[in-house]
C-alpha cells in the first residue's frame, strides 16, 4: 500500500515540473522556424483563452436597459397630455 502511493506521489511529482516548463520550452528550439511555429501556437493559445476569458465575462455582465416598446412610447405620450406638471 506505501509502495502504491509512493509512486503516485513520485509521479505526480515529476508530472509538475513538465507542465510549468511547457511555456518556456520555445526558446530552447535551435532551428528558428521551428521556433516561431512554436511561439506562434503559444499565441494562438494565449489568444483562445482571452477570447474564452472575455466572453465568459461579457456573459457574466448584466444586459443593458432595454429601450422602451412603442406601447410604452404611447402610454407615455397619452400620459403627457392628461398631467401637465403636477
Amino acid at each position: 500500500m506505501k509502495l502504491a502511493a509512493c509512486i503516485s506521489i513520485a509521479l505526480a511529482i515529476s508530472g509538475l515540473p513538465s507542465a510549468r516548463a511547457a511555456p518556456e520550452q520555445c526558446r530552447f528550439i535551435e532551428a528558428r522556424p521551428e521556433r516561431e511555429a512554436c511561439y506562434q501556437r503559444q499565441e494562438t493559445a494565449r489568444a483562445a483563452a482571452r477570447q474564452k476569458a472575455e466572453a465568459a465575462q461579457q456573459a457574466a455582465e448584466p444586459k443593458p436597459y432595454e429601450p422602451m416598446s412603442s406601447e410604452d412610447a404611447q402610454l407615455a405620450k397619452s400620459m403627457r397630455g392628461i398631467c401637465r406638471g403636477c
